[in-house]
C-alpha cells in the first residue's frame, strides 16, 4: 500500500500497517480530571428542526432523508483532554529566552517522523524516568537517537484507560526530559496521562522536604529547551519492533492555545 502516488524518479513512502496510537474525547471519561462532555444533536429531533429552521422544510417534505435532519455534536472540552499534542506556550511564556510557540506556531516537521518506542513498563507509579532507564532502554533495542526523532515512552498505563488507577503511573523528570531534547529531540510522547509523576506523588513530597522544583520539573523543563509532549498515547505494545517505523502526530491547530487535540498513527 502506498500513502500516495510519488512523482517519477522520487522514492514512495509506502508501509503494510497503520496502527492508531490515541485515545478520542469520551462524554464523562472517568480518566479525565476534566471531563470532557459531548451533546449530541439527533436526526429525528434537533437535527430535524435544524432543517425546518434553516431551510422552511418541514419533516413530511424531507423524503430524501426519510423526514430526518443532520447530525452534530457539540463538545466542551480542554485542549488537554484525549491523546494532544502540549505545546511549548503550556509551560510557560517564554522557551529558551524566547516568547514560546503556541500550538500553531509549532514546526509541521516535528510531527511526522522516525519513531521509537523505548520500554519503560518496568517502572512503577511514582516512580522518576530517569537518564539511567532511558539509557538502558536504547541499550536494549540498540539504537542511537536521531533529531526529530519521535520518542514514545511505553509505560502500558494505557491498558488502565476508563479507571481510577489509569492515574497511578510514574513520570520523567527535568534532567530525563533536557537530555532528550539535547539530542535534538522535539516531540516525546507517553502512553500515561500525563508526562511527570501524578500530581497527588509530586504534592506529597512537596509538603514533606518544602522543595518546590519537583514539581512539574518536566513540563517546565520545556522553559530551557523547547519541546512538545503527546500525552494519553494508547497501543505502543501493538507496534511490531522499537524503531524503523514513521509516526504522524499532527496537532488540530487552535488559535494561541498550549495545546491541540491529535490523531497519532504509527506506519509500520
Amino acid at each position: 500500500m502506498s500513502v500516495a502516488q510519488a512523482p517519477a524518479g522520487q522514492r514512495s513512502l509506502s508501509f503494510t500497517r497503520m496502527i492508531d496510537l490515541s485515545t478520542g474525547i469520551e462524554h464523562e471519561a472517568v480518566h479525565e480530571p476534566w471531563p470532557p462532555s459531548i451533546k449530541r444533536i439527533r436526526h429525528d429531533v434537533e437535527g430535524v428542526e435544524f432543517m425546518e429552521r434553516t431551510f422552511g422544510a418541514r419533516p413530511d417534505q424531507l423524503t430524501v432523508s426519510g423526514g430526518l435532519g443532520p447530525a452534530f455534536e457539540e463538545v466542551t472540552a480542554i485542549t488537554h483532554c484525549g491523546t494532544h499534542v502540549d505545546a511549548p506556550w503550556h509551560y510557560g511564556p517564554t522557551s529558551e529566552g524566547r516568547p514560546a510557540k503556541t500550538i500553531e506556531d509549532c514546526p509541521l516537521e516535528w510531527f511526522f517522523s522516525d519513531g521509537v518506542v523505548l520500554d519503560l513498563r518496568a517502572k512503577q507509579p511514582g516512580e522518576r524516568i530517569e537518564v539511567e532507564d532511558l539509557e538502558l532502554a536504547l541499550a536494549h533495542i540498540d539504537y542511537e537517537l536521531a533529531p526529530l526523532d519521535i520518542v514514545m515512552l511505553m509505560t502500558g498505563r494505557d491498558r488502565f484507560l476508563g479507571d481510577r488507577a489509569y492515574f497511578e503511573q510514574p513520570g520523567m523528570t527535568r534532567e530525563s526530559t533536557l537530555w532528550l531534547t539535547a539530542q535534538g529531540i522535539r516531540v516525546i510522547g507517553i502512553d500515561a496521562y500525563g508526562f511527570d509523576r501524578r500530581f497527588e506523588d509530586m504534592a506529597d513530597e512537596f509538603r514533606r522536604t518544602g522543595d518546590a522544583t519537583g514539581l512539574w520539573e518536566a513540563h517546565f523543563a520545556g522553559l530551557e529547551q523547547e519541546y512538545c509532549q503527546i500525552e494519553k498515547l494508547v497501543n505502543l505494545d501493538q507496534i511490531p519492533r522499537p524503531t524503523g517505523f514513521k509516526v504522524a502526530c499532527f496537532p488540530i491547530k487552535v488559535q494561541r492555545a498550549s495545546a491541540g487535540w491529535c490523531r497519532a498513527v504509527a506506519f509500520v
